[in-house]
């Protein structure tokens, strides 16, 4: 089998960026980049990322794939594409005030949007160490936006940031993973198993029969929200009357 050849990371980074040269023979381009990005991500919106291939992408447009290449290099390329494609709408923080914790309770809402809107952004962007175009950037200059009020140190903030993304992750992922059909069949028989067996589970048991599993009108993500900026509350804290504490003004 021969060997995969490697990515020309410039190559990649100039077409995120917009900064590729454009041909300088041959007939004039029929498709773009951000043509192929939208059809891809149609595609990954209606049947997952997995359903992408350059071919089925082609088939789009009624070329054949040798076709795109022209204008991707290929899936790992194109894939950044769709990410920045749907990413494209940078949150504006300042519009929700001049408070930290609403301009990042704002980012965290329009960022679990995207996710939900488009879940195989998941997969798309779990990769350690890949391109980032000027959207995915923006977004992430606009987190640090939203946290520059809290005085916190840059590494402080990056933490934050890190803790608020993982939030909407794991519960995006919750929503997407979720059958109704499959839960419901779990929960009757986890139900039955724990009935019998609550003797060896007393604390569960307690909770299941105090209604603590029952469905609630909550919603997970403001819930945890809340949970995450209160905590972050108590850092911004304990970082103020640490400087007040060095006789800074």
């Amino acid at each position: 089998m021969p060997k995969e050849k490697p990515r020309d990371l410039r190559a990649g980074l100039a077409l995120l960026w917009g900064e590729q040269e454009p041909p300088s023979r041959g007939p004039k381009p029929s498709l773009s980049p951000q043509r192929i990005a939208a059809a891809a991500v149609a595609l990954a919106d209606a049947e997952g990322l997995d359903a992408v291939s350059m071919s089925k992408v082609a088939g789009e447009f009624g070329v054949s794939a040798m076709a795109l290449y022209r204008y991707v290099p290929g899936k790992a390329e194109l894939v950044e594409l769709m990410v920045e494609s749907v990413l494209a709408e940078v949150p504006d923080v300042t519009a929700a005030g001049d408070g930290w914790r609403e301009r990042l309770a704002l980012w965290v809402r329009c960022s679990a949007g995207a996710f939900r809107a488009h879940p195989w952004l998941l997969a798309a962007t779990a990769m350690r160490r890949r391109l980032l175009g000027p959207h995915q950037l923006g977004w992430l200059d606009a987190a640090l936006t939203a946290l520059e009020p809290t005085g916190l140190p840059a590494a402080a903030q990056h933490r934050v940031f890190v803790l608020v993304a993982g939030l909407v992750r794991t519960l995006t992922q919750e929503v997407v993973d979720y059958d109704q059909q499959d839960g419901e069949e779990w929960e009757r028989l986890s139900g039955e198993l724990l009935a019998r067996e609550a003797h060896r589970f007393p604390a569960l048991a307690r909770s299941i029969e105090a209604g603590g599993f029952a469905p609630s009108a909550v919603d997970p993500l403001e819930f945890g929200l809340d949970r995450v900026l209160d905590g972050v509350q108590v850092l911004v804290d304990r970082e103020g009357a640490g400087r007040e504490g060095a006789g800074e003004v």
